[in-house]
């Protein structure tokens, strides 16, 4: 068993990246609110969703015309995520000045049950224009980066067998480790970085140092829903077919990696976004091999859920977060 599981550890290691770098990013925006509201902003999931769909038609439109053809591809991706997250950025801060500004001082669970609200309104709302201008909800975008990569692994030993990817596994993961790093640099290093980490500290402190709260609240969620959009693209081109349940359970994990790397810490969403999508990825793959054929790998859902449940129980501030008391 141990040698079955060795032998698709390369795969695995691609694959989890992969997945695991979209569930990073993704997972920023929900510690970036949270960190800052106490809010856990359940249509994020939504927001990415929506950037997977505009970044798609941002790709048919462009692509269709025939001076596009002489642009590179990277250049076209460029472009599609600038454009896509500048729409998603806004977006996000439309819902913040709309739905949760006005319930900022409401019991928790009223701006919880608006995002999920929300959340439903954003699925039905894409579903919609993808019918109206495709007739079928579930897109397929063009394809890009698809040269097929073989990585010699069975080189260094032959206890492993090769890991096959496309060019698009290097692109979304390059793409995402420079967007982590630059979100990092700017929460850590800059004015408004610096800002918004005391209106996280202490928002009505903040105030009092003539920091404008409501600036900050509005730049972190265009920062997170850019974020968030950008990664929809990156998903688009990576796995090819979207639809508007797409952010939905993935937004439902994006969350578990925060909470694993610990809610509200920047740093730790990305630990967890990886470390999420390496064992959902080891779990898909050994599961059967595992539990002796009892679990398969459509079981991975179920694997990731529970390490949510095992955290919480056991480590609830996550792997980089620290206890804080109740602000009341």
């Amino acid at each position: 068993m141990l040698q079955e599981i060795l032998q698709s550890l390369p795969q695995v290691l691609v694959d989890g990246l992969t997945l695991g770098a979209v569930y990073a990013v993704v997972a920023l925006g929900y510690t970036m609110v949270y960190g800052i509201l106490q809010l856990i902003n359940f249509a994020h999931g939504e927001v990415f969703m929506s950037g997977a769909f505009i970044g798609t038609a941002f790709f048919i439109l462009i692509m269709g015309m025939g001076w596009a053809s002489a642009i590179p591809q990277f250049i076209l991706l460029i472009i599609v995520l600038i454009l896509t997250a500048s729409i998603t950025g806004l977006v996000g801060v439309g819902l913040e000045r709309v739905a949760y500004r006005p319930l900022r001082n409401a019991p928790r669970l009223i701006p919880l049950i608006t995002a999920i609200g929300i959340s439903f309104i954003l699925q039905d709302v894409v579903r919609f224009i993808a019918e109206l201008f495709n007739g079928n909800y579930i897109v397929t975008g063009p394809s890009l980066f698809s040269e097929q990569i073989t990585l010699k692994a069975s080189a260094i030993s032959s206890i492993f067998y090769d890991a096959r990817f496309k060019t698009s596994f290097l692109i979304v993961l390059g793409v995402a480790i420079i967007l982590m790093v630059a979100l990092d640099y700017f929460v850590n290093k800059t004015k408004w970085g610096t800002a918004m980490r005391a209106v996280a500290l202490d928002r009505e402190t903040a105030s009092l140092m003539s920091i404008n709260v409501n600036k900050v609240i509005s730049i972190t969620f265009f920062i997170g829903s850019a974020l968030g959009g950008a990664t929809g693209v990156l998903f688009a081109v990576q796995y090819g077919t979207i639809d508007p349940y797409i952010g939905f359970i993935l937004g439902l994990k994006a969350f578990i990696a925060a909470v694993l790397g610990g809610i509200g810490n920047i740093r730790g969403a990305m630990v967890g976004g990886m470390l999420l999508g390496l064992m959902e990825m080891f779990a898909s793959a050994n599961l059967s091999l595992l539990t002796g054929g009892v679990f398969g790998a459509e079981y991975k859902d179920v694997f990731a859920f529970a390490i949510l449940i095992l955290v919480l129980i056991f480590k609830p501030e996550g792997l980089l977060g620290k206890p804080t008391a109740e602000k009341v």
